[in-house]
């Protein structure tokens, strides 16, 4: 009879390093970036009134974090403000310092 809680040995396994693909390392800094990026925009839509011309009200100041984010997201992708390739740069120098 297997055991039912028997754990799989992929499981003990550590994650894919970040070096093997740097791919996912640029996919993180941007994500990062993009992160950065929404939270220097979020001081700019605080005082903004949700009224016309679509009446805004609670639904509109609800999604506007989302949009926020997307927006952020947008920027990254479009080139950003440099902040990913820095992030990169550092991931580089800090594996290769493990190393």
């Amino acid at each position: 009879m297997s055991d039912p809680i028997a754990v799989s040995t992929d499981l003990l396994r550590p994650p894919p390093s970040l070096a093997n693909n740097p791919a996912r390392m640029r996919e993180t800094a941007e994500a990062f970036e993009a992160s950065f990026i929404a939270q220097m925009l979020r001081p700019m839509f605080q005082g903004l009134s949700t009224e016309a011309p679509f009446g805004g009200g609670e639904a509109e100041a609800t999604w506007r974090g989302f949009l926020i984010d997307e927006m952020g997201k947008q920027v990254a992708r479009s080139g950003g403000v440099g902040l990913a390739d820095h992030v990169v740069a550092q991931m580089i120098r800090m594996q290769e310092a493990r190393a």
